[in-house]
């Protein structure tokens, strides 16, 4: 992945970002695209960009994008919970753009079996469908997802994948636990990747951001206006584009020789070993 055109460093690449319709993952595809990439823009809903203000259709996303950065774009439906999809969303990436070379694997969420957030959340009383849904959303989703991605990249022995895991992966607690060992589930998932694929000159990385503002953080909690301040401390929320900014390092060049890591970005708010 050597730098081609200035600041086109990603140019000729094909990325799927997956979740891609607003908050991070529309800012990691937005980013890919920035660096030259073709970009196919996953949602499982074509709708999915409007739930938090962020946009109005997937479809619209992709064309905006595809305006914006001059690259080509696809827009992608599909459930990454079911195999079926999955293959579906990688032949119609492909079918378009051409073999995928980065993978940003960004759909997840702590949302239960029937939408928002699990009540109970709790390690004890949180329901079993809604157990299911968070663990199959997150860490079901990153190992279907990734598997058939990687067989891909093994025949042509190259490629990036990023996962996203969470600073909940890291640290006990009693609200959204689930979510917390799902998390946990995809940063040492990613790490098993990382082994398997060494010899195949595909790096995988995973990405754990802390507090982000994006719509639906920001739609669904009360926040500290303290907190969203952009200088001056590192005790804020980060900006979507802070969080960007280290798939274009696990993506790019400069991250031609890390695999198996987790970067917590977060301003220092877990600085304990991971």
């Amino acid at each position: 992945m050597a730098p081609r055109d200035g600041t086109k460093i990603l140019a000729g690449k094909v990325a799927l970002v997956t979740g891609a319709g607003r908050g991070l993952g529309r800012a990691f595809a937005e980013k890919l695209a920035a660096l030259g990439a073709d970009v196919a823009i996953h949602g499982m809903r074509e709708n999915g960009p409007a739930e938090y203000g962020e946009g109005t259709t997937l479809t619209a996303v992709a064309a905006e994008m595809a305006q914006e950065f001059g690259g080509r774009s696809q827009r992608v439906l599909g459930d990454l919970t079911r195999g079926n999809d999955i293959a579906r969303v990688i032949a119609e990436t492909e079918g378009v753009l051409g073999p995928i070379d980065i993978l940003v694997h960004n759909a997840g969420g702590d949302i239960a079996a029937a939408g928002g957030k699990p009540d109970p959340n709790d390690a004890v009383n949180i329901k079993e469908a809604d157990v299911r849904a968070v663990l199959e959303r997150n860490l079901l989703s990153t190992i279907l997802t990734c598997q058939a991605v990687a067989k891909g990249m093994m025949e042509r022995r190259s490629g990036r994948i990023v996962t996203l895991g969470s600073v909940a992966a890291f640290k006990g607690r009693t609200q959204g636990s689930i979510y917390a060992v799902s998390k946990a589930g995809v940063t040492h998932y990613t790490r098993c990747l990382a082994d398997q694929l060494r010899p195949y000159d595909i790096a995988v990385n995973c990405i754990a951001p802390g507090d982000t503002r994006t719509g639906r953080f920001l739609g669904t909690r009360a926040v500290d206006p303290n907190r969203m301040v952009e200088s001056g401390t590192l005790d804020r929320i980060a900006t979507v584009d802070e969080v960007a900014r280290v798939v274009e390092f696990f993506a790019g060049p400069m991250g031609a020789f890390v695999s198996g890591q987790v970067l917590r970005i977060d301003g220092g708010g877990q600085c304990w070993p991971g």
